[in-house]
């Protein structure tokens, strides 16, 4: 979905600017413990990505997201096939009753449906609206909590920068260098309560 790469994008380029800037301040030099904590060979524990996309599609919170999305859609659709079958209804009334009707009481029933018709367009785009409104909040709480889990997983791993995948345009990375699936546990650890997916209705 277009909205939600965009945010995505948006929100990994303030992580990773943020921790850039950390990154050349000057600080303390590492105890030697840790930093033979993280070794690594070819120094790929200083540059590492994550695929937000996946992040949203496998953590609790991304999947409790997408299901209130679609919960939010469901209703919406069943008010539009209500208004679409009332259309059907009024246009099969026009075509079997219309050779017996007056011609004013014809050209009321052909106002009335075109009425009926122009509301029901606007109903659609309002819809449209909310629902990229809604997707839109939806995923920048997602993406706020996450970030703070990719910072604090790139201190403790003396990462110094950390890419999106998709959205740096990343041509080769190592299976190591991927923090994709280290993010989806620590976020799901880290936030159990708020990322449970509302219970459905009977």
């Amino acid at each position: 979905m277009k909205l939600w790469v965009s945010a995505v994008v948006v929100a990994i380029v303030l992580t990773v600017c943020a921790a850039s800037t950390r990154a050349q301040a000057p600080a303390p030099a590492p105890a030697p413990a840790a930093a033979a904590a993280t070794p690594a060979p070819n120094g790929l524990q200083r540059i590492a990505y994550i695929d937000v996309q996946r992040v949203l599609a496998r953590s609790a919170a991304g999947v409790a997201a997408r299901e209130q999305l679609e919960r939010d859609k469901a209703a919406m659709q069943k008010e539009m096939d209500g208004k679409r079958t009332e259309l059907e209804k009024l246009r099969d009334e026009m075509e079997k009753k219309g050779a017996l009707l007056t011609p004013d009481a014809r050209r009321d029933k052909q106002e009335q449906f075109e009425r009926k018709r122009r509301d029901a367009a606007r109903l659609a785009d309002d819809f449209q609206k909310e629902l990229e409104k809604k997707e839109s909040g939806l995923l920048q709480k997602v993406l706020q909590d996450v970030s703070g889990v990719i910072e604090r997983v790139a201190k403790e791993k003396n990462y110094y920068l950390v890419v999106e995948k998709r959205g740096a345009g990343v041509l080769y990375g190592s299976t190591d260098a991927d923090l994709t699936d280290e993010i989806i546990r620590q976020f799901d650890r880290e936030a159990p309560k708020q990322a449970q997916p509302a219970p459905k209705k009977p």
